[in-house]
């Protein structure tokens, strides 16, 4: 399995890609909206796990352009899970809205990690 960890806060990156390690998944972690975009049009990926809050382009951003990317390109769309600190009432459904699959917010835990990434791909233990 592919994800890719898109999230600045490199102490984030360590708990996460810490926390799949017993999962043998293929994790590439880029710390910016650039990157993620670029890493998108060179690879497939199994899912994406997409912090909001991001240098050069946003989360929202970068959903943005991966949707419009896939769909000039007809692919199927990669399944995204919104990471964000942010827990406002109408977080959830703006991340939805503009094309994510799904919402968790931080501080969240191991199981509550897994438990967003099984509704997506199997996890192979």
């Amino acid at each position: 399995m592919k994800l890719l960890l898109v999230e600045d806060n490199l102490l984030n990156q360590k708990v996460v890609m810490f926390n799949l390690k017993r999962y043998d998944y293929d994790i590439t972690a880029v710390t910016n909206g650039l990157d993620a975009m670029e890493a998108v049009k060179n690879n497939r990926f199994d899912l994406i796990l997409m912090d909001i809050m991001l240098p050069e382009m946003n989360g929202f951003e970068v959903t943005e352009k991966i949707r419009s990317f896939e769909n000039e390109q007809g692919l199927t769309p990669v399944p995204i899970v919104a990471l964000t600190a942010n827990t406002l009432d109408n977080d959830r459904e703006k991340c939805i809205s503009i094309g994510m699959n799904e919402y968790l917010s931080k501080p969240f835990t191991a199981d509550q990690l897994l438990e967003k990434i099984e509704k997506f791909v199997q996890l192979e233990v």
